[in-house]
């Protein structure tokens, strides 16, 4: 089979549209498992090289990664991965280390000593099995114990990213310890490859000498400079050209020292990018322009490069199988237990510590550059980083589903803490409400809603406001800061008109790539009796109560409203349409709330087929019923209509504040993901609405004109 291309740039065009291609094709598979894009990417080097690609196609392989443009292939990952390694450094912020610096270093020494220890132990019984002679064992027993030791701290990062975590007590001191790791395993390589290159004392005396000089330097004299550039770059409110070429210059210059003085490249990327002062913003700066030309272009290609080198197909005995095994087994027993149990024994609970060791056991990329480094140096067997490979992606896919099982979306709803304490007399149930807020143009208006819900006499309430962020597609620490500083930004209309109405509202936000079962799993853990959601037009539905609305409402175990705000500043007039379903009921015991509370002037709008009007009787039973105290204080209006929908948007043009409804197929209002109907009432209505749905369906055979007379009342027992 002739090449792709005719010339080498062309064949290198063509690998890096397969590489990116194939890596975000099997990148959605990865997101729909809940895994990190670090799988799909590994796994898509593996898939184009011998183990599959390879085995099924020789040819194909060969044409399309043919041995004499591996070289180029090397060079531009090598390219890729120094940018990376900067970027890591660049997320290495000593500030996380305040107030935990203790906990941190015990666990984060106990997560590289003990995996440390067992792979230095299985060298002994590794060596004569999958290396040879020509490899010193003392190099052998080094790499094998780093290899054991190392955690990927941007897959770690974004695994908590997109589970909420990163502002959990867990994930913090996670955050930490991985930071700490990363330094302490990458000086240790540091030292392991100077070992290993160094070809006598003196060599090595001179490569120690070097090394210490050039830190001292970076130090000393590069990071003080450094920190003058970031002020100059805040005060100037911009990063502009001149300053990022400089930047790359000393990213290439310190890169090439060490390259030099022979620690390897990587190192002096690394250094270079923790030196980078954290404040001022240039280190954010300086991500966001590099970032996705690294990891979008660049880190795929290091991942095809790996794969070409990993051949499945060298493990073919169950002796090998077996080895593979025992290394998976040793690589979890050391990370995950060593963490595990240091982390207990500085005062973690038990959940809490194996969801931390779990999370240290993540290896992805890290292990892969460690890999690739002991092949390239000749001391590790093609065999044996075959197998360490195929660990790092175990023990990489595993963290994902057992941290699900062992730190479950409920037990994080409940860590969830309100930043406000909430303090409630325990013979009192408090009526509590979630206010969801997905922008913030719905916030003040629901503000004000739920000043009028929560200010009923002598009943304590409690008022929850949730934003949650999507995940980001970036792997920085720093913008992910940044992403959880607009969940801020998003509830500040509603914080500031409760202030101004001095209601207590208690924040939350966290990211979510679930925010519709996050929603519902807050709720829960606040014993929620009431979701208020912020209502905006799905993206991809035609129905105005689809997507993540439809899903809260399908899901919730409490009544649901959706506020349609359309300049809601009080509530003085309300109107009810009223059939008779537990919707319905739902909307009425909102609006009792609203009358005792701010004496709103609550008229029920009935609407009956016309020449069928016995339900009439019944109907005002149930509202006399829902408002035993006040019903003198309801206006009660039948009317004889075709189209209960038409009946009420008439009913609308009156002029009220608000509208409460209740889902149903009379009032044109039914959730789904997906619509052929227009809700009109929603459309067309002048004023604020409230649609409501009680979590208990209406019975399928109930004609709506003799509805169930039997009251429904919220959860807490009131009205």
């Amino acid at each position: 089979m002739e090449a792709v291309a005719h010339s080498a740039l062309s064949l290198l065009i063509v690998q890096m549209v397969v590489i990116i291609g194939v890596s975000r094709l099997i990148g959605r598979g990865a997101k729909w498992m809940g895994q990190p894009l670090v799988i799909a990417e590994v796994l898509a080097g593996i898939l184009l090289g011998p183990s599959l690609l390879g085995w099924l196609a020789p040819e194909a392989m060969s044409s399309l990664f043919p041995a004499s443009s591996m070289a180029v292939l090397k060079m531009l990952s090598q390219v890729g991965l120094i940018l990376f390694m900067f970027l890591i450094g660049l997320e290495l912020d000593p500030r996380m280390l305040k107030g935990r610096g203790h906990t941190s270093v015990v666990i984060s020494h106990t997560s590289i000593i003990v995996p440390f220890a067992l792979g230095a132990g299985a060298a002994f019984w590794l060596y004569p099995r999958l290396s040879d002679s020509s490899v010193p064992f003392s190099s052998f027993l080094l790499f094998m114990g780093v290899a054991m030791s190392i955690t990927a701290f941007p897959v770690l990062a974004r695994i908590l990213s997109e589970r909420g975590l990163v502002r959990s007590r867990v994930g913090m001191i996670t955050l930490t310890c991985a930071a700490v790791d990363d330094v302490t395993a990458w000086c240790l390589l540091a030292f392991i490859v100077s070992i290993v290159r160094v070809t006598d004392l003196a060599h090595a005396g001179y490569t120690t000498l070097f090394t210490l000089l050039y830190i001292g330097f970076m130090l000393g004299v590069l990071r003080p400079f450094l920190k003058r550039l970031g002020a100059r770059v805040a005060d100037r409110q911009g990063l502009n050209q001149n300053v990022v070429a400089l930047t790359l210059l000393l990213l290439l210059g310190s890169a090439w020292i060490t390259e030099q003085i022979g620690i390897h490249a990587l190192f002096g990327s690394f250094l270079f990018g923790a030196i980078i002062p954290k404040e001022g913003g240039l280190a954010e700066s300086l991500a966001e322009k590099l970032e996705d030309v690294a990891v979008v272009l660049l880190l795929p290609l290091f991942f095809a490069y790996s794969g070409l080198r990993t051949e499945i197909g060298l493990l073919n005995g169950a002796s090998d199988w077996a080895l593979c095994g025992l290394i998976i087994l040793l690589a979890c027993v050391g990370k995950f237990g060593g963490s595990t149990l240091a982390a207990r024994f500085t005062g973690l609970r038990w959940r809490e510590a194996s969801a931390l060791g779990l999370l240290m056991n993540t290896r992805g990329l890290m292990e892969l550059i460690v890999l690739n480094l002991g092949l390239d140096l000749g001391v590790i067997s093609p065999k044996l980083f075959t197998m360490m490979v195929l660990m790092a992606l175990v023990t990489t896919f595993m963290t994902t589903p057992l941290l699900r099982w062992i730190y479950p979306p409920e037990e994080l709803a409940r860590d969830q803490v309100p930043l406000v304490p909430s303090v409630v007399p325990a013979s009192q149930v408090p009526f509590t409400v979630l206010m969801c807020v997905s922008h913030g143009q719905a916030g003040a208006g629901m503000a004000t809603l739920g000043r009028a819900l929560a200010g009923v006499p002598a009943e304590p309430s409690q008022l929850y406001a949730l934003h949650l962020m999507p995940p980001t597609e970036r792997a920085s620490f720093h913008l992910r800061r940044e992403q959880e500083a607009s969940g801020g930004d998003a509830l500040t209309p509603l914080l500031g008109r409760a202030n101004t109405l001095g209601l207590e509202v208690r924040p939350l936000s966290f990211v979510s790539a679930e925010p519709g079962l996050d929603i519902c799993r807050t709720a829960e853990a606040k014993q929620a009796d009431l979701i208020l959601l912020g209502w905006h037009k799905p993206l991809f539905s035609r129905t105005m109560l689809g997507g993540t609305v439809h899903e809260v409402m399908r899901e919730a175990s409490a009544d649901v409203a959706v506020l349609v705000d359309r300049g809601l500043k009080a509530v003085r007039r309300v109107l009810v349409p009223f059939i008779g379903s537990p919707h319905d009921r739902a909307a009425l015991s909102l609006a009792r709330r609203l009358l005792r509370s701010v004496g709103a002037e609550i008229t029920v709008l009935h609407v009956t087929v016309p020449e069928r009007e016995h339900g009439q009787t019944k109907t005002q039973m149930v509202v006399e019923s829902l408002f035993p105290e006040e019903s003198g204080r309801v206006n009660f209006k039948v009317v004889a209509h075709d189209s209960p929908e038409d009946a009420a948007l008439e009913e609308i043009q009156r002029g009220y504040d608000l509208v409460v409804v209740g889902v149903g197929s009379e009032w044109g209002l039914e959730d789904g993901f997906f619509g052929l109907h227009r809700e009109r009432l929603i459309g067309d209505a002048p004023t604020s609405l409230l649609v409501v749905r009680h979590p208990r369906q209406a019975p399928a055979a109930a004609p709506a004109e003799e509805p169930d007379t039997t009251p429904v009342l919220p959860a807490n027992g009131t009205a």
